[in-house]
């Protein structure tokens, strides 16, 4: 009894009735402690299908822990199915006249089928009496049963997802028994007891975590079977042992398990009754042998291990689905391109061939220094030239510098220095002619117009100044003759 419990006592009973206070304290834990493991079984098993433990240590070497990510997406798509599998043949209670036996089937609300990439997909569980199951992928493929033995036999079977979890709704189990020329009491399970089929593990695998899953038949839930009290299944359980570690499960639901060594591992399942003995029925106790060796290459362990995303492997839970791996080898193609760094190391090569070119014609244009020394010699010609006929008269030198084309100038100008007197004529070409530029400043800075001022002679040369035409120059002669 907890301490509140005892805190509640205390405060509900006096302490004047010692005796009545202690047999209603046995009462309540009686009661309470019944109630608690009944309702905590009940709140575990409808709280795992909503939430999934991470981890829970059920013994020394075996923990539970949650479904692979990819299956729990993936087994979202396959909640809308619920189906309904039904055995054509044997029929039941048939007595065949040999010893093999052919097995058909039909199933309904259910795709049955095997990707041919992956090797997995939606199927059948086929048990003969209590050997390992037989997966059937195509109902169109009878299954053949070969030497039975003679007397009766019991088939099972049941929808089973991709990870080979069972269907577990109501139709998606069916069971047959028939007999091979007589009948016989082996094989053949009570149908008014609980029937408990084993499925997985079984065969190898190749990473953890490993599923144990298995079907029930007959088996009253545990709140059905609450309200009948004296139904001696109503609180069923289900035995695991694995390398002789046991626990038990009062939930049927498919659980994934970690600790298993690597190698041999045999696992038994058992169906216990109300007080926790097995049940003496056809197929109730089921042992197995299994072969774990991690890092297998599987489609299936590579999904446990999350090497596989749920969208590449999709089509293990859908048909249609098989179109998409098409499209994902597409972007497999693009590695292709890599072949455009080819032309890239042409590129580089040719352009260092371009800049050659233009080095080579460099030294080619020889003849532009030749042509150098032609400008100068061609720009000292003209120059000596106009001089002499620029200068005849030092006065007029700044004008004919602006009206270089004026031929008759020098014809009055030689004129009208006879008649002034000046000799200096023949001078004056001499001087400007090597160095015509210095003179020009030279005769804008010297005196030379102080001297002309006072003479009258002066005023006729001002008037060519302001009238730079020729008829201008015509003008200042006759000035010149009237003195």
């Amino acid at each position: 009894m907890n301490s509140w419990q005892k805190r509640v006592l205390e405060k509900l009973l006096p302490e004047r009735f010692p005796i009545f206070r202690w047999v209603m304290t046995l009462v309540l834990v009686l009661s309470l402690t019944s109630c608690g493991e009944k309702v905590s079984s009940q709140e575990v098993s409808t709280d795992y299908r909503e939430n999934p433990p991470q981890i829970s240590q059920i013994s020394k070497q075996f923990s539970e822990v949650s479904p692979p990510s990819v299956i729990q997406e993936l087994r979202t798509i396959l909640e809308v199915y619920q189906p309904q599998v039904t055995i054509v043949t044997p029929q039941a209670d048939e007595v065949l006249q040999d010893n093999k036996a052919t097995a058909s089937f039909q199933v309904k609300d259910l795709p049955i089928f095997k990707d041919s990439q992956l090797q997995l997909g939606p199927h059948l569980h086929v048990i003969l009496d209590n050997q390992p199951y037989i997966p059937v992928y195509d109902l169109n493929q009878p299954l053949v049963l070969p030497d039975l033995s003679p007397g009766t036999h019991t088939l099972r079977v049941f929808a089973s997802r991709p990870w080979h979890e069972s269907f577990k709704n109501e139709g998606a189990y069916a069971q047959t028994t028939f007999h091979v020329f007589t009948k016989t009491d082996d094989n053949n399970p009570d149908p008014k007891l609980p029937l408990l089929t084993y499925s997985r593990p079984q065969s190898s695998y190749g990473a953890e975590p490993i599923l144990l899953d298995f079907y029930l038949t007959n088996a009253p839930l545990h709140l059905v079977g609450k309200e009948n009290a004296n139904d001696e299944f109503s609180d069923w359980r289900i035995r695991s042992t694995i390398n002789g570690e046991s626990f038990i499960f009062d939930r049927w639901q498919a659980v994934y398990l970690k600790g298993f060594r690597p190698g041999k591992n045999w696992v038994k399942l058992e169906f216990l009754d109300n007080q926790g003995n097995p049940l003496k029925n056809a197929f109730n106790t089921t042992v197995r042998l299994i072969d774990y060796q991690p890092k297998g290459k599987d489609t299936l362990s590579r999904i446990v291990r999350g090497e596989l995303a749920a969208d590449e492997v999709r089509g293990i839970v859908d048909p249609n689905y098989r179109l998409t791996p098409s499209v994902e080898k597409t972007p497999q193609i693009q590695p292709k391109v890599e072949k455009q760094p080819i032309p890239e190391t042409k590129v580089p090569e040719e352009s260092k061939i371009e800049p050659e070119q233009p080095k080579l014609e460099v030294p080619t244009a020889v003849p532009s220094p030749t042509l150098s020394p032609t400008l100068p010699e061609i720009i000292e010609s003209p120059i000596p030239e106009p001089q002499p006929t620029v200068t005849p008269t030092p006065e007029s030198t700044p004008l004919p510098e602006k009206v270089a084309p004026q031929s008759t100038k020098p014809r009055f100008g030689g004129f009208f220095n006879r008649q002034a007197g000046k000799v200096p004529t023949p001078q004056a070409p001499v001087a400007p002619s090597p160095s015509l530029p210095p003179t020009l400043p030279e005769i804008i800075e010297s005196p030379a117009p102080e001297i002309i001022t006072p003479t009258p002679e002066t005023k006729p040369e001002s008037q060519p100044e302001v009238t730079v035409t020729p008829p201008s120059a015509e003008f200042p002669e006759k000035q010149v003759q009237k003195p």
